[in-house]
């Protein structure tokens, strides 16, 4: 890629991370969540990729950092939808944890962190993905 396009996605990859986050963390007020904004952060890893190569961002020929991180996300959700189970009224995904005032950040109980975890997982699930597309067009290539 040319240094105008690697300066560019430089330059654009913190805003779409930030964003990313934004959504994920005001998913309970606004439309959005996990699954968006997990979508908008592998977005930003996928534009570094695309942009820089994987040379300097030190991508080895397997996509096992990417799934350990989904896989310990989804483990941490359904760890606490079993917590919702037992500690509330025998529901599973119960939302246990207090609820503030309608329409602040605080205001959802448990169900930012939910958000927080999807997106975390949504957004490993897509990056394994495409790594996992970037090594087999590097294997048919040789």
């Amino acid at each position: 890629m040319s240094l105008i396009v690697k300066k560019v996605a430089q330059l654009i990859t913190g805003f779409v991370f930030l964003y990313g986050i934004y959504i994920i963390v005001h998913g309970h007020l606004t439309p959005g969540g996990g699954f968006a904004g997990g979508a908008i952060l592998a977005g930003a890893y996928i534009l570094q990729i695309l942009a820089f190569g994987r040379d300097p961002l030190h991508l080895k020929k397997k996509e096992t950092g990417s799934s350990v991180s989904e896989s310990v996300a989804i483990f941490l959700v359904l760890m606490m939808a079993v917590a919702g189970f037992f500690i509330g009224a025998k529901v599973f995904f119960n939302n246990y944890l207090p609820t503030g005032k309608i329409g602040e950040l605080v205001s959802a109980g448990a169900i930012p962190l939910y958000n927080v975890l999807i997106g975390i997982e949504v957004a490993a699930a897509l990056l394994t993905i495409f790594l996992a597309l970037i090594i087999y067009k590097e294997e048919i290539e040789e």
